[in-house]
């Protein structure tokens, strides 16, 4: 398994976000057009694709919050390479291209019908924080940080 630095121009990153955006839109039925408006890919400079030979099966993204603060997105694994360690390598990565850039933390929102991310973000390390931003007020969404 390796894992590639890209940006969202990076046509492998697109493919695998398209299938997110599949999944996502049956997971959250009605809500989707409400989360679909923050996670546009155009213009994020830091993505995470990772691969399994020569196919790509899994991506990653961070997005400025703020000045010491990275937000997760866009994070997915293709289904039949779930539960192989792909998601935490990526999500490792995303962690610690934040502390290359100087980064303190790392904070992210998913969804409350999303079981596997929400594991994934505990078994990391991350901590539920209150719902931040645009979730604020959103009873579906769950947020977590992790300090770096």
């Amino acid at each position: 398994m390796i894992t590639k630095r890209t940006n969202s121009d990076d046509t492998d990153f697109q493919k695998l976000v398209t299938e997110l955006d599949k999944d996502l839109k049956i997971r959250d039925g009605e809500e989707h057009v409400f989360y679909s408006q923050f996670n546009k890919t155009d213009k994020i400079k830091h993505t995470i694709v990772a691969y399994d030979q020569d196919l790509a099966v899994g991506c990653g993204a961070l997005k400025e919050y703020s000045n010491d603060t990275m937000e997760v997105k866009r994070m997915f694994v293709k289904l039949n390479n779930r539960n192989k360690g792909i998601a935490s390598l990526i999500l490792h990565e995303l962690e610690n291209w934040s502390k290359e850039l100087d980064y303190k933390k790392c904070i992210l929102e998913t969804g409350k019908k999303q079981p596997e991310a929400i594991h994934l973000y505990e078994k990391n390390q991350y901590n539920l924080i209150p719902n931040y931003g645009p979730y604020k007020d959103v009873e579906n969404s769950v947020c977590f940080e992790k300090e770096l």
